[in-house]
């Protein structure tokens, strides 16, 4: 079943999580989601693990600001993140490095 809103999808990522791919990975990602799909999110991975909560970190390696719709659909591998920063919809703040690793740390939803 398809999640039906933001909070839904987050709830979703420690089980599309790939360990593998986040070998030696540890970052905590701060999402500002705004629009109708709006909130506020934390992922944290470390130690091969995903956690995800709602709320803010106070100190995130990368902030993502964008409508959580478009965030969605990048995680989904729907939508094309350049494409939503080059429109202006999506601001990053904090380590790119980790920015652009993230989708790839996700299995696509088929």
């Amino acid at each position: 079943m398809q999640p039906r809103t933001t909070k839904e999808f987050f709830d979703t990522l420690p089980a599309r999580f790939d360990a593998d791919a986040a070998e030696d990975v540890a970052a905590v990602y701060q999402f500002d989601l705004s629009g109708p799909q709006g909130g506020q999110f934390v992922v944290s991975i470390a130690d091969g693990v995903c956690q995800v909560r709602e709320g803010s970190h106070p100190d995130p390696q990368v902030t993502l600001v964008l409508p959580g719709d478009d965030c969605v659909g990048i995680l989904e591998g729907k939508k094309d993140p350049m494409q939503i920063a080059m429109s202006g919809r999506l601001q990053v703040s904090g380590d790119l490095t980790l920015a652009f690793q993230l989708k790839s740390l996700f299995l696509t939803v088929r």
